[in-house]
């Protein structure tokens, strides 16, 4: 059956369309806000005679998806063949203006995400219906796959912690689509707003691949296009909820190479088959439902540019992938164990700014506190000690989001 993302409904159908007769109406979108014969929403928004787009905003990595890092912010422009103002979510603010929200009366958001808290385009559509709520103005996300599925998984963040990169009590897999995560913020948060999501069709996320094709979580007949510039594969989003936290190690993500954020690092000065065979010993379980592969790189640029680094590939994918045993934030926390057992004194925890928050390490903004640092850090903690403060936030997790499901 093919899937139809809320995008492709809301422009084959009139009816769904009807409500956007005589409002303005503005479009968040990045490069992978494509219909499924690849125009981007922009344009085929534009060509509808019955809709009338008046602004557009672009979240981290800019409308363009071109800005590679974090912290490298995108200007506001003016799009001259369609006449609109283009703002910036990710440059001078992070929320949107009350200017900007005067540009419209409709807010569509069309972001495809992966899955994970920590990616901020879950963030930016907190922050656009905050702006939205008390202003009679309506927020309607067209619904995309969560390309990891229903599993969840990782610490819950804590409050006090929020950041964007975390935008609630949610853990870091959080198991929903951008649609379904609008719901929850509406009601967690008391959130006055005319919300509505063009739900997908056809889209079911624990649905097994035909043929060795993706499945689990994605259409197999739908092109992986990247959301931000290292989001380059199905592969990658099925791993980042773990890898992610390389972001705040000294242990290279794999950025400056052709597969960033598929590896469970990469360091010049670690020995990745050594790690490997004691990850193997600490907590073998938690390798499970995925391939891990030695292999070597030389950055090109960011951590480690130039050096030749010792590494571990993450195959989740082909005959390797199990998609109900697979766990990546798990996985991602026993090679910094094994890595600190090997290297007691291995400078792992990078100091510096993250996403703007200049006083805590950045694995403790990534992890929304300071848990998994310290499981990591203990010399005397076992793989069940992180499973005693995850396992029932994740058990939790699932009720909790189970009224707000669209699928």
């Amino acid at each position: 059956m093919t899937v139809l993302f809320g995008l492709d409904r809301l422009l084959a159908d009139p009816s769904l369309r009807a409500p956007l007769a005589g409002r303005r109406v503005s479009l968040v979108a990045h490069p992978a806000s494509l219909t499924a014969g690849l125009v981007h929403s922009l344009d085929a928004l534009a060509a509808c005679p019955d809709i009338k787009l008046t602004s557009a905003f672009g979240p981290q990595h800019g409308l363009k998806g071109d800005k590679q890092d974090n912290m490298v912010e995108t200007e506001d422009e003016f799009d001259p063949a369609l006449g609109i103002p283009v703002f910036s979510l990710y440059g001078q603010v992070r929320r949107p203006t009350p200017a900007m929200m005067d540009t419209a009366d409709v807010f569509l958001f069309d972001l495809q995400d992966l899955g994970c808290r920590i990616y901020t385009f879950v963030t930016t559509l907190l922050y656009l219906l905050e702006a939205a709520s008390g202003t009679g103005k309506s927020v309607w996300v067209l619904d995309r796959p969560n390309p990891a599925g229903r599993p969840i998984e990782g610490l819950t963040l804590i409050p006090g912690q929020e950041s964007f990169v975390g935008a609630g009590p949610m853990p870091m897999r959080h198991g929903l689509t951008l649609g379904e995560m609008g719901r929850w913020f509406v009601d967690h948060y008391k959130l006055d707003v005319d919300y509505r999501v063009i739900t997908m069709e056809g889209w079911t996320p624990d649905a097994p691949a035909r043929a060795g094709l993706a499945g689990f979580g994605w259409p197999e007949e739908r092109l992986w296009i990247n959301p931000s510039p290292n989001a380059a594969s199905l592969n990658m989003a099925r791993a980042y909820a773990g890898t992610v936290m390389l972001e705040g190690t000294n242990l290279s993500e794999g950025r400056g190479t052709t597969r960033p954020l598929e590896v469970l690092f990469g360091a010049p000065d670690v020995d990745a088959r050594a790690v490997l065979a004691e990850m193997q010993a600490f907590a073998p379980q938690w390798m499970a439902g995925c391939a891990l592969r030695e292999c070597w790189f030389t950055p090109t640029f960011h951590k480690h540019s130039g050096q030749l680094c010792s590494a571990l590939m993450i195959h989740a994918e082909g005959g390797f992938y199990d998609h109900h045993a697979f766990r990546p934030w798990r996985l991602q926390a026993l090679a910094f164990k094994a890595i600190r057992r090997l290297y007691p004194d291995y400078p792992l925890w990078r100091d510096f700014p993250y996403e703007y928050e200049l006083t805590r390490l950045a694995i403790d903004v990534i992890n929304g506190g300071p848990a998994l640092r310290e499981w990591v850090d203990d010399a005397g903690s076992v793989a069940g000690d992180l499973d005693a403060i995850t396992l029932p936030d994740e058990a939790r997790w699932a009720e909790e989001i189970r009224p707000y499901l669209l699928y």
